[in-house]
């Protein structure tokens, strides 16, 4: 392939665009690889093209490779499917819904689990036809609330998405792992650094789930990892270890006149200076009001969490624990309907009483005392003893997750950095085979219900992953497996650089090698050398003014290297620098 930038559809841009917040949105818009359509939609043009499908192709030979079959459904799908699951209803305002002229409901598919399972029921009846994976590669839909960071977080996408059905749960377990290695091969060959953790499965259903997270200061998922064991684990998915429950006498619930404490900090102040108690906010239990709606339906339930005073409910696990739930803030009309909430001095004491849901934070064990509401207007109580004063209806992870908590496998503190998501695997189980009644034929004669796994793989926010985490201050830095070609020869102005650069081009193109030349009349060579350090091929050549002398320069972008060789060897010193490496 030669691309010639004298006639190559691009327009590189000086400004970064007034929108963008994150590097990749910035770079890929200056570098002419997207352009913005409306927002959470864009355009690729011809070097995004190449990117996105130099991805692709990585993704589709490691899929192959694995032995799953590819398959193209339409993104324009009726509504029977996504009904006979609940998720025409449990996907809320991010599913695109839209009507034909005859009225009846369509979506544009934000995933295919419905369809991959109704295809294989459709097909296959017997034991004898599987194990069987299926996968695509195809643009997804999800009405985000507030699309952001360009192709990072888009109303559009492009995904692999792909889907196991096996026989037994030890077949699932087995294509779970080959997924896990493929995801493994795939991510290594496109370069990427990233995590393996431990995630929720929210609204897909299914037991255990694992996302390939990115790590990026700019990334909208908080990861944690322990640097002992090696455990790492979206914050949503955290588990928080459980100290023992408190065994022995407590003193009796006391009844605390605390007027003018509106926050933790000042009751705690308030009273150890008047009551002597010697606590600090971790020794109070905060309890947060919040509503649940149930999609699909109009039932909303008012629930109540509680957390050590020291943390604050982190609203993403919040989400995640309820899932489908859609917990909603309690307002000021919500608690004039539910007047047994005395707002700002809630304590768990009532809460059963009034018929109210009451969750808590794992550490609030049996046995362990509390400064908690007293359920009074400007009074608090103490002593209030779990199992003895309150009970529980049950736990939940709802607390923010902070650097120096235990790990939940060894016990050593745990780090929390910022990663994007870039893929996610799922053992699902029969959530959907059920939902359909999916089954084989057994050898008995016996229906066999089959179980599924769910794999998927962002495509195009692998672009944005990678032009976040290859870039320097200069422009792009792609790695040679996805860049838009090897080598960018720049001929600096002068006709017979200009030729000799093209010469060179065209030598390499027929060895086999991607190469764009800069040919361009009437262009400076400083805007020249611009242009190629932003589009960020991962080796340059610059046929300027030491022709003269015999010598070009070689630039290697990732080690940021010049050096100045004989015109007669670039070509064999480029195919050298470019050979790839055979993938194990």
């Amino acid at each position: 392939m030669l691309l010639r930038m004298s006639t190559l559809f691009l327009r590189t841009l000086r400004e970064d665009p007034a929108d963008a917040e994150v590097p990749s949105h910035k770079l890929l818009v200056r570098a002419g690889y997207v352009r913005r359509v409306a927002p959470g939609i864009y355009s690729w043009l011809p070097l995004g093209k190449i990117v996105l499908e130099n991805v692709a192709r990585v993704v589709r030979e490691e899929m192959d490779r694995m032995g799953a079959q590819e398959v193209l459904f339409p993104a324009l799908l009726p509504r029977d499917y996504y009904e006979t699951t609940g998720r025409w209803t449990e996907y809320g305002d991010t599913l695109f819904r839209l009507k034909d002229r005859k009225g009846a409901d369509y979506l544009l598919g934000p995933t295919h689990e419905e369809m991959f399972t109704d295809m294989v029921k459709g097909e296959y009846s017997s034991y004898k036809d599987y194990p069987v994976t299926l996968y695509q590669i195809q643009t997804k839909y999800r009405d985000e609330a507030r699309p952001r960071a360009g192709i990072l977080r888009g109303r559009e996408f492009v995904m692999k998405d792909s889907y196991s059905f096996d026989l037994d749960d030890d077949g699932l377990k087995r294509s779970y792992e080959m997924h896990r290695d493929a995801y493994i091969r795939i991510f290594d060959r496109l370069g990427i650094d990233y995590r393996i953790c431990f995630a929720m499965s929210g609204a897909m259903g299914g037991s255990a789930s694992e996302e390939f997270l990115a790590p990026c200061p700019t990334g909208e998922d908080a990861f944690v990892s322990c640097h002992d064991c090696g455990y790492a684990a979206n914050a949503e998915a955290v588990v928080t270890p459980a100290p023992p429950a408190v065994t022995g006498g407590q003193p009796p619930l006391q009844i605390l006149d605390t007027p003018d404490t509106p926050t933790i900090e000042s009751l705690v102040a308030h009273v150890n200076e008047h009551f002597g108690l010697g606590i600090t906010a971790a020794d109070t239990l905060k309890n947060i009001v919040v509503k649940v709606r149930t999609p699909g339906s109009d039932e909303i339930k008012p629930l109540v969490i509680g957390v050590p005073g020291d943390r604050e409910v982190d609203f993403k696990r919040l989400e995640a624990a309820l899932a489908p739930g859609v917990p909603e803030i309690f307002e000021a009309e919500d608690f004039a309907r539910h007047p047994g909430l005395v707002r700002g001095y809630i304590g768990p004491q009532v809460l059963k009483a009034l018929g109210i849901t009451y969750l808590v934070d794992p550490r609030v064990v049996t046995g362990s005392a509390w400064v908690t509401g007293a359920n009074l207007p400007g009074k608090h109580a103490a002593h209030v003893v779990a199992g003895r004063d309150f009970q529980p209806d049950g736990t939940i992870e709802a607390a923010e997750v902070r650097a120096g908590d235990a790990c939940p496998r060894c016990g050593h503190h745990l780090s929390i950095d910022r990663g994007i998501e870039i893929g996610h695997i799922f053992q699902l189980g029969r959530k959907y085979a059920d939902a359909a009644e999916l089954d084989a034929l057994g050898p008995d004669g016996k229906p066999i219900r089959i179980t599924m796994g769910s794999y998927g793989v962002g495509v195009s926010r692998a672009v944005a992953v990678l032009a976040e985490q290859c870039h320097d201050e200069l422009g792009l830095v792609w790695p040679r497996e996805v860049a838009p070609a090897d080598v960018h020869i720049v001929g600096t102005g002068k006709e017979n650089q200009v030729e000799v650069a093209i010469g060179l081009a065209e030598e390499l193109e027929s060895r086999g090698l991607r190469v764009v030349v800069d040919d361009r009349p009437g262009v400076s060579p400083g805007v020249k050398f611009k242009d190629a350090e932003l589009l960020g091929m991962p080796t340059i050549l610059i046929v300027g003014r030491g022709l003269g002398q015999g010598v070009v320069e070689l630039r290697d972008r990732v080690s940021g290297t010049k050096e100045e060789i004989p015109v007669d060897e670039a070509v064999d010193r480029i195919l050298t620098a470019c050979r790839p490496t055979p993938h194990a």
